[in-house]
């Protein structure tokens, strides 16, 4: 039996379910105060590092966008010693040079989710965490070093991502408005996902896959499951190339970094810790146990 441990995470978007080239896998069923999972998390080794792998939408795709459970499967991540955490998203471009299996590592984000919870803290616990910068800049940087050596595949660093409820995709008008608010991409699940590993003090990047032009495009055709599903296939390939190759670059524990993401919380909790209850302190402990020690 592997040691249930490990200090990467990977979470596979729409088409990603499975994790290549993952050796020595263990599933792991966890529950967590905020629930279950996607699915099982598969433990294993990629490149020779242990890796954790959670499927965003469960195997089989059983999961919208809206009822994905982000906050059990950060808890959950961080619960087997995750650190670093590399999403893989399937997005629509809003601009013409980020064109269809173009991969990007977005460095922004703009909310336009309604129905999901966005925070870990509730209850009787209030924490503001800094989120100027929601993808971590250090991991950001180094997929970008790994994915600008592909040498076949069209690369692009930065941009924006605009992250809509769904599961229908946008109106035209909307995409059109989009565009005019200067949105680079668009998708559905990189929030709160990248608001809750922020919360978890996680370093968290993105590697987004472009599948489409969304609808804005009069001279492309709309966006459909089945473009999505075939454009993806291609991306999928190339996004499992930069795993492989970035895992191996991820700093050993103990590296100082200026990120601040490991102590994100040092500063946002706004409670009285003396108003902390005790099964709240429980609760909280895997997030909140060094800042309620004293």
């Amino acid at each position: 039996m592997m040691e249930r441990h490990a200090r990467i995470g990977v979470i596979g978007g729409s088409g990603l379910y499975a994790m290549e080239g993952l050796r020595a896998i263990e599933e792991v069923r966890m529950r967590t105060p905020f629930g279950d999972p996607s699915d099982a998390i598969m433990l294993g080794e990629l490149s020779g590092v242990p890796v954790a792998f959670l499927p965003r939408h469960g195997r089989g795709h059983r999961l919208t966008p809206t009822e994905v459970p982000s906050r059990a499967n950060m808890y959950a991540l961080k619960t087997l010693g995750v650190e670093w955490v590399i999403s893989v998203s399937a997005v629509g471009s809003l601009r013409e040079d980020y064109a269809p299996l173009d991969l990007v590592v977005p460095d922004q984000l703009f909310d336009r989710t309604k129905s999901r919870p966005n925070s870990f803290f509730e209850g009787g616990v209030v924490a503001h965490v800094g989120f100027a910068e929601p993808f971590c800049p250090h991991l950001s940087g180094l997929l970008w070093e790994t994915m600008r050596g592909l040498g076949d595949v069209r690369v692009h660093n930065g941009g924006t991502l605009l992250v809509i409820e769904g599961p229908l995709f946008s109106t035209k008008a909307e995409s059109r408005i989009y565009r005019q608010w200067g949105c680079d991409l668009i998708g559905m699940t990189a929030l709160p996902e990248a608001k809750l590993a922020r919360e978890a003090e996680l370093h968290y990047a993105t590697i987004a896959c472009v599948t489409d032009y969304d609808v804005w495009h009069e001279s492309a055709e709309h966006v459909t499951v089945e473009m999505v599903v075939a454009n993806l296939t291609r991306n999928v390939a190339n996004a499992q190339r930069i795993l492989r190759e970035v895992v191996a670059r991820i700093p050993e524990a103990g590296t100082t970094l200026t990120c601040g993401c490991g102590s994100a919380l040092a500063n946002a909790l706004m409670t009285d810790r003396a108003l902390i209850s005790m099964p709240l302190r429980e609760k909280y402990g895997l997030l909140l146990g060094k800042y309620l020690a004293e």
